[in-house]
């Protein structure tokens, strides 16, 4: 994109399934249904002749819940919102901060980037419950990535680590430290020439053993989804995506299917 455009984003998700991260806890059957809404914006600007971008996501959430829990059967609800999302990235090689004429005549090759992605603590959270829409934490995520174009079909690979704070308010006042998780993620698109366009998605991450006051109290998540996406072009500068992922496989919990439609509008 060229420098200078700002991006405002409305999405709908909704999630199902068994979203459990701690093996250690007495829980059986949990399936959690959840309805997200979105709100996002980003802006793209030059950095010593690069192109950059800053954005910001925010959610809100309505989630109810059914779990068995020591041989009994429990229910609940959250509504509220979620953590926000900061993410700051530039492109370090094969894109240049070009104006819209400028732009207007680039083809894309090769590009070569960075980002850092900031989890906000801002989520709605109980300490006296285990299952909470926000996580008391900070989290920060540095990635890379790299795209290539080859005609109409563009490939990219991320890889990036995230580092959390320590959650001192987990069930009382207890700590709860969570290991860093790495995460790989790639992307196939082809785009059309009336710039529809079509795509697969893939991730796989691990670690995250988590300790509550410095005893271990989960094992280390290994999972993977897979995903498709396709995005339609309503104006020239305003668009619909819709979305679907499903895990592939996973050591524990994070097996839910969800689905989502989200509404773009690009301003200069």
């Amino acid at each position: 994109m060229p420098r200078g455009v700002n991006i405002a984003v409305a999405s709908y998700g909704y999630m199902k399934g068994d979203i459990v991260t701690e093996p250690s806890l007495p829980i059986e059957d949990f399936l959690i249904t959840s309805h997200n809404l979105g709100a996002g914006y980003m802006r793209s600007f030059g950095l010593g002749g690069k192109l950059a971008r800053i954005q910001v996501a925010l959610p809100y959430v309505f989630m109810d819940g059914e779990a068995t829990v020591s041989g009994t059967k429990i229910t609940g609800n959250r509504t509220g919102f979620g953590d926000m999302r900061l993410r700051f990235g530039v492109n370090l090689l094969g894109s240049p901060a070009l104006n819209v004429k400028e732009f207007s005549q680039f083809q894309q090759k090769t590009i070569f980037g960075a980002s850092l992605v900031v989890s906000v603590p801002t989520g709605l959270y109980y300490s006296d419950k285990r299952v909470n829409i926000g996580t008391n934490r900070w989290g920060i995520k540095p990635e890379l990535g790299i795209s290539k174009r080859f005609e109409h079909f563009y490939a990219e690979l991320y890889s990036g680590v995230w580092f959390y704070t320590i959650n001192d308010s987990f069930l009382g006042d207890n700590d709860l430290k969570q290991d860093p998780v790495v995460s790989f993620q790639g992307h196939a698109s082809y785009i059309f020439k009336n710039q529809m366009w079509v795509g697969i998605n893939a991730n796989w991450f691990s670690g995250g053993k988590t300790f509550v006051d410095e005893a271990p109290a989960g094992s280390i998540i290994n999972a993977s989804r897979i995903g498709a996406t396709f995005s339609m072009p309503l104006t020239k500068f305003q668009s619909l995506k819709f979305q679907f992922n499903t895990g592939t496989f996973k050591s524990i919990g994070l097996n839910y299917d969800a689905v989502s439609v989200g509404y773009q509008c690009v301003f200069l």
